[in-house]
């Protein structure tokens, strides 16, 4: 049962859960143990055949998801004891050694995805026809028989990718994670994480702002060689690999298949971002016109309209979360709680400490864990409710086997943008300063700009780099490229100073998963029709979006969303959820213009 008004206390997380410690016998058995498993199941290879008994069958996905769920857990706890500190050299060490030794073990396994996908329609339909809830999951690894290669090429890349991609990566993450920045504050100069400098590119003074941007590239852009190096190593393996072995039509078709997207709908997507600019644009004017400036910086972008230096504490954010939760379902508040009790939330700023935020889910049926870097602040807040939404979705999708628990890529940020949706709407109707419901409301356009728009182009820039990567641009040329981006993005709505070529750099998502963030702008835009679908409807909505919910990645995404009404073949379904931002502006340009 949910116990509302609780004290909750920052804290680092438990991972005993999944192990001990990172010395512990258990740890050190489980390797054993998953070894064994693999050995187990290579066993099974002469009994493979079209003419096997579903049965039979059945038994084998039963014991290769056993096999999946010790190595899901073995790597969640080589994951989260890093995030929790990148620079803990035996973390380090054993991520190195997790990867190492997945990779051999799906080298071993690989016999049965190859296997699989060679099989005869026929012959896989009469497998699949009382498979139960692992049926999605195995149509869907056959939708890459066409990109599929011989066994041992398939091996080599598992191999290839430990010290190849994955090492190139995890170096990035090394490199940018130990990064601290110098900020002038209160007359003195402070050493500060880039989770801590980016609050104040929220500040109320533009000279701060400013401060904290230049210092942000100046750091970034003293290795802006380095980096831009192992952004071209990184898309030149891609390619390599998706285009020129696969022979995927593009790089981004290689995302689109693993998310089940068609090709036709994100090009769809990104246009209608790309055409809908204007609309955030207009909005920068009017923010320029409450800020007093003939035009907004780029350094301006998330400056807030009131003078507001409101903090909340801890305990007070997730009260108000779990509350928010509560409102729309008890039961959605009960499984918030619960990371809470299993000690599964790192909210602690500390230096090495992975930035931002993140939800991982290990197994389906163990709480999620939750990354975020708690600073009192109303963004703080949200972050957290959109962690916490992430969290709930795995919760309700948890009766699903660990092939079909994790919804698709592009339905994956729809709890989490409901979720913090909801809490904004809350705090816009309890908050009494309306000065901080002022900064509230237009925070929603600028998170819509961030989630959307921002996301959108940055889609836009890594088609147009991975092309120019391809032509041997260097990384001057892809810094003008970044450069002439966001000129567009903006158009004369703001002025982008020159260190903001070196922005993409930055950026996390475009090294170690590309051509992600469009998942960002799919689920905003998706989550902006169900909402206005909830306003409309009220308690009759519920059921549908719960359903939505619980079916984890057990269907197509398109026929989970045409099943809560969403028909995401249409440009009009996405221009429906730019109407709304359009509408907002509307909204926000009706109220007088009070500068502060």
């Amino acid at each position: 049962m949910f116990t509302p008004e609780k004290t909750y206390t920052q804290s680092r997380w438990s991972l005993a859960d999944l192990f001990p410690s990172i010395d512990s016998p258990e740890l050190e058995s489980a390797f054993k143990s998953l070894a064994d498993q693999v050995n187990m199941f290579e066993a099974i290879r002469p009994q493979l055949n079209e003419n096997m008994e579903p049965s039979e069958f059945l038994k084998i996905i039963q014991q290769l998801e056993n096999i999946e769920r010790l190595g899901n857990r073995i790597y969640a706890y080589a994951s989260l004891l890093l995030a929790e500190d990148t620079q803990n050299q035996a973390a380090l060490t054993l991520i190195a050694r997790v990867e190492q030794f997945v990779a051999e073990i799906s080298n071993q396994l690989l016999f049965f995805d190859l296997w699989w996908k060679e099989l005869s329609d026929d012959a896989a339909d009469r497998l699949m026809a009382d498979i139960g809830d692992y049926r999605y999951w195995l149509e869907e690894m056959r939708h890459f028989k066409p990109y599929t290669l011989s066994e041992p090429e398939e091996k080599i890349i598992n191999i290839k990718n430990v010290t190849g991609a994955s090492a190139i990566d995890r170096l990035y993450d090394s490199i940018t994670n130990r990064y601290t920045f110098n900020v002038e504050l209160d007359g003195k100069i402070q050493e500060i994480t880039r989770g801590e400098l980016m609050v104040y590119a929220r500040d109320p003074d533009p000279d701060l702002r400013a401060r904290t941007y230049q210092e942000l590239y100046r750091v970034f852009g003293n290795d802006a060689p380095i980096l831009g190096q192992i952004y071209q190593a990184l898309v030149h393996d891609w390619r390599n690999e998706q285009v020129a072995l696969r022979k995927f039509a593009s790089p981004i078709a290689a995302r689109n298949l693993g998310n089940d997207i068609p090709d036709e709908m994100v090009t769809t997507l990104l246009k209608v971002c790309q055409r809908n600019a204007p609309i955030f644009q207009r909005y920068f004017k009017l923010k320029a016109r409450w800020l007093g400036m003939e035009r907004l910086r780029r350094y301006d972008v998330y400056a807030p309209l009131a003078i507001s230096d409101k903090e909340y504490t801890f305990s007070q954010a997730a009260n108000m979360v779990l509350d928010s939760f509560n409102r729309f379902d008890e039961g959605m508040a009960e499984m918030a709680q619960r990371v809470f009790s299993k000690q599964h939330l790192d909210s602690e700023v500390r230096k090495g400490k992975r930035s931002g935020g993140f939800c991982l889910t290990a197994l389906p049926d163990l709480t999620p864990w939750i990354l975020v870097n708690y600073q009192g602040k109303a963004s703080d807040v949200a972050t957290m409710a959109h962690e916490f939404g992430h969290a709930i979705h795995s919760m309700l999708a948890s009766d699903h086997s660990i092939f079909t628990a994790h919804p698709s890529l592009p339905l994956a940020e729809t709890a989490s943008t409901f979720g913090e949706m909801m809490l904004v709407d809350r705090m816009l109707k309890e908050e009494t300063n309306e000065s901080v419901k002022r900064d509230l409301l237009f925070r929603q356009v600028d998170d819509a700009y961030a989630t959307i728009l921002r996301q959108a182009y940055f889609a836009l820039f890594e088609n147009q780099a991975h092309e120019m990567i391809n032509q041997n641009a260097s990384v001057d040329d892809l810094a003008s490229a970044y450069l002439e981006n966001l000129r567009d993005q903006f158009g004369d709505s703001v002025d982008v100073a020159d260190e903001f070529r070196m922005e993409w750099i930055s950026i996390p998502h475009i090294y170690n998963s590309p051509f992600y963030v469009y998942a960002y702008a799919f689920g905003q835009l998706l989550v902006l029709s169900l909402y206005q679908q909830y306003q409309a409807e009220g308690a009759s909505f519920k059921p549908r979006y719960l359903k939505l919910l619980s079916a984890g990645g057990s269907e197509p995404p398109v026929k989970v969303l045409v099943d809560a009404g969403i028909d995401i073949r249409q440009d009009s379904f996405w221009q429906g959820g730019m109407n709304i931002v359009n509408h907002l502006v509307d909204q926000l340009e009706k109220i007088p213009i009070q500068n502060s």
